[in-house]
């Protein structure tokens, strides 16, 4: 056959973005999670690919692609028997567009990890380690690529009156991944302390926002490869123009939805529910990306991004612990966007466009067509997943210990943390104390070989004090340098929490209020002798004075003695910076 330069690079291409969308679901899910569980999140990430590649290799396309059988392909099951000419050779190989078959297959295997990795965030934080690696190779060898059959491959749900359409894959690979995320995590339970007494969710904020928006942005371009892509083709320009658009225009409307609709019913414009918001537009949009006008595309994100916020409180309120939101945005916006290709489709926009759905007058075929194939796809996941995850269960396990999951992931699964110097270090034994460098030493000259004796005050009976001040972070600098102005040349300041009438700001996290009965304080502390207590404690009050609650508070304390350990001075002595 002779292949096509340019369709091969376009597919290449694309899949690579597609590829590189593990680094988002990466970064979004362990943004999302808390810290001691970052480690496990990553290497699930990783070990999902290179799962899902192998399942998919040894089975999984000869079950999607193998041949014309309605429910499930029976020919050429074992690729790696066959040489690359007699695979491009097959009959029921899609070649039209002149592209090599090995690029083809990257392709579809890219799509294949992508089901599984959306299974990962929905489970995260309590199952083990080798019972994910299980099901996500059980996953993507027989149950996403038989579903994929059916919609992709030429069965049954393709050879409809009215063909099931599902350009880029909202049912074939969102909502797979979603009805098995849903049942992993139903199984799984809640994590430890989701849920108080009263039964009521409880906030379990992720701990790096900041890392989950830039694994928001990396699938936001990995779409472009996603949706765009699965033309197969550049030979016509202007669908993959308009698909990339309508790819695009869902995504900002959902953002802007989601945002409002948590700011409505929450209070505030939660972050997290934008970033479900528009993850949940680029879903619903891509089962219609090549059928629907950008002005379908801009209503179907709005929705996307109301229906997104409504459902991340739902499944918090029936007790289906999803960390990430991976169930409201995969399941129910792949379903969602499925079914509005039954309204909003319009025949003639791409060449891939042949039929309109009811708003351009092509009636319920359609819309029965999608109806068919939603059910039918969630049915054969639901049944399928949750018999592998039982099995799972009887068998290896599905969840960690408490223990385990109240210490984290991270320690229990891989033995080491993502973030070793946040770590409280181990207490310092005499054996590691004589080993240690005195780091802090620096080029201070030793003076002798032994501490200095004890030198008596020079002033015995002059009263030492030590001064406390808790006070808020923003007034830290003006206090220092006023302190300083008096004449103090030493100070201690900590980082402290702390609780009181100030109670603090309310706090939510995906809907759920975040209990912030402890807020950040600063305490400084000072001992003085030779200036006044009491202009000290004036300073601190005139700087810290605002008339508000969480002013701050002063204790004052009687110090004992104070030793200089250089020198070896005491009491008011140890207390005078004097070289």
């Amino acid at each position: 056959m002779e292949y096509s330069i340019v369709n091969t690079l376009w597919v290449l291409v694309a899949g690579f973005l597609v590829f590189f969308m593990n680094l988002g679901f990466a970064a979004v899910e362990s943004g999302f999670a808390r810290s001691k569980n970052a480690v496990n999140i990553l290497s699930k990430n990783f070990i999902v690919f290179a799962v899902s590649s192998l399942g998919f290799m040894l089975l999984g396309w000869g079950l999607m692609q193998g041949g014309t059988n309605p429910f499930v392909g029976t020919e050429n099951l074992w690729i790696l028997g066959k040489t690359a000419e007699e695979l491009n050779n097959t009959p029921y190989y899609l070649s039209g567009n002149g592209i090599p078959f090995w690029a083809n297959f990257f392709w579809m295997l890219v799509f294949c990890g992508t089901a599984a990795t959306i299974v990962s965030g929905a489970v995260a934080e309590r199952i083990k380690y080798i019972s994910f690696i299980v099901f996500s190779f059980i996953l993507t060898l027989l149950i996403y690529p038989i579903t994929g059959h059916w919609i992709w491959g030429g069965g049954w749900l393709s050879t409809l009156k009215v063909p099931f359409h599902d350009f880029a894959g909202s049912t074939a690979v969102h909502s797979v991944g979603g009805w098995a995320a849903l049942t992993g995590a139903a199984l799984l339970g809640p994590r430890i302390g989701k849920y108080g007494s009263d039964g009521k969710p409880k906030a379990i904020p992720g701990h790096n926002m900041s890392l989950a928006v830039i694994g928001l942005f990396i699938l936001w371009l990995g779409w472009f490869g996603f949706n765009p892509g699965s033309t197969m083709s550049l030979d016509n320009p202007a669908d993959v123009a308009h698909i990339v658009l309508t790819t695009n225009t869902s995504a900002i409307a959902a953002i802007l939805t989601s945002t409002a609709t948590s700011w409505l019913f929450i209070g505030k414009p939660d972050l997290g529910m934008t970033i479900n918001g528009c993850l949940a537009g680029l879903v619903a949009v891509t089962a219609g990306c090549a059928y629907v006008t950008v002005a379908g595309s801009l209503i179907i994100g709005a929705i996307a991004g109301v229906v997104v916020v409504f459902a991340v409180l739902f499944f918090d309120k029936i007790k289906i612990d999803d960390p990430v939101g991976a169930t409201s945005v995969h399941l129910v916006c792949g379903v969602l966007g499925t079914l509005l290709v039954g309204l909003f489709a319009k025949e003639g926009v791409t060449s891939y466009a042949q039929h309109s759905g009811i708003f351009y007058g092509g009636g319920a075929g359609l819309l029965v067509s999608q109806l068919i194939g939603t059910v039918s796809v969630a049915a054969f996941v639901l049944v399928t997943s949750t018999l592998v995850w039982i099995i799972i269960d009887k068998t290896l396990g599905l969840r960690v210990s408490p223990e385990e999951e109240i210490d984290g992931l991270d320690i229990g699964e891989h033995g080491n943390h993502a973030y070793p110097d946040f770590v409280i270090a181990p207490p310092v034994t005499s054996a590691t104390a004589v080993a240690a460098p005195d780091e802090a030493a620096g080029d201070v000259p030793v003076a002798a070989e032994a501490p200095p004796e004890p030198k008596p005050s020079s002033k015995p009976g002059v009263k030492i004090t030590k001064v406390e001040i808790i006070c808020k972070d923003s007034k830290l600098e003006a206090l220092k340098n006023a302190l300083t102005e008096i004449g103090i040349t030493g100070m201690t300041v900590t980082h402290v929490l702390g609780c009181g009438l100030q109670r603090g700001q309310p706090e939510y996290y995906r809907g759920v209020p975040v209990e912030t009965n402890l807020l950040p304080k600063v305490q400084v502390e000072v001992v003085v002798s030779k200036i006044p207590v009491s202009k000290v404690i004036e300073t601190a009050k005139k700087v810290l004075y605002t008339g508000h609650i969480g002013d701050g508070k002063i204790f004052v304390y009687d110090v004992e003695n104070v030793i200089k350990v250089r020198t070896g001075e005491e009491g008011y002595d140890a207390l005078q910076d004097v070289e």
